[in-house]
């Protein structure tokens, strides 16, 4: 268990379901020294309200409209890197781990976890530790231990970069043929091949490895797996 500080913890949440940060609110509520000073339903909010607050931690979901959490956390690392970031999220995907331990968050925790654990979390983050959920060490371990699984990243062409920024923006197949000029089938192809490159099995994991990759730099929407 770690120390807890006798002043609040002030921070910061951003979710894009107002249910759930209501409920992430009264959880850490629970703790005396936890201290909510503002919430975020997008990542530009969060962004803007993390420097107008000053949050000792920020406690941020990955998928969220506008900005990423993962964009956000980058953000953080580079404008203000006194703030921790805690990712509170459903997924346990490899590339989204990666790309968000890449981005520089303190922690990574699932909505899965326990109040205490949750709390506790914040606890470590603040003060300057990192925080894996128990599910995501076992993989990164396996990782480090099986390094042949390690991908060998094939570079995308022009088009296929054309392709895979429009998926990340939420954008159908259908949606993409009429941006391009090309047909659905040919979509389909590039899609084929750039998850081939990338050795991803769905639309989303394509795209979170092209943004933990540094491919993509705008802002990863909604993503439509067809």
């Amino acid at each position: 268990m770690s120390v807890h500080t006798k002043n609040p913890i002030r921070v910061l949440l951003a979710d894009d379901h107002a249910i759930v940060r209501a409920g992430i609110r009264q959880l850490l509520e629970h703790s005396s020294d936890i201290q909510i000073v503002a919430e975020a339903s997008d990542g530009e909010a969060a962004q803007a309200l993390i420097q107008q607050h000053h949050p000792d931690v920020a406690v941020l979901d990955i998928q969220m409209p506008k900005a990423s959490g993962i964009e956000v956390t980058r953000w953080v690392r580079m404008n203000m890197p006194g703030v921790g970031v805690l990712i509170l999220t459903a997924y346990n995907d490899d590339p989204y781990v990666m790309a968000v331990l890449q981005a520089g968050a303190n922690g990574y925790v699932l909505k899965t976890a326990s109040p205490e654990e949750l709390i506790e979390a914040v606890h470590e983050v603040h003060e300057g530790k990192s925080v894996l959920d128990a599910s995501i060490t076992q993989k990164l371990m396996a990782q480090l231990f099986n390094g042949s699984k390690t991908p060998v990243v094939e570079e995308l062409t022009e088009r296929e970069m054309e392709v895979l920024a429009l998926t990340a923006k939420g954008f159908t197949n259908k949606a993409i043929g009429v941006q391009l000029g090309i047909s659905d089938r040919t979509v389909q192809g590039h899609l084929a091949h750039i998850f081939g490159k990338l050795q991803a099995g769905s639309r989303t994991e394509a795209v979170m490895r092209a943004v933990s990759l540094g491919w993509i730099s705008q802002n990863v929407g909604t993503i439509t797996e067809e």
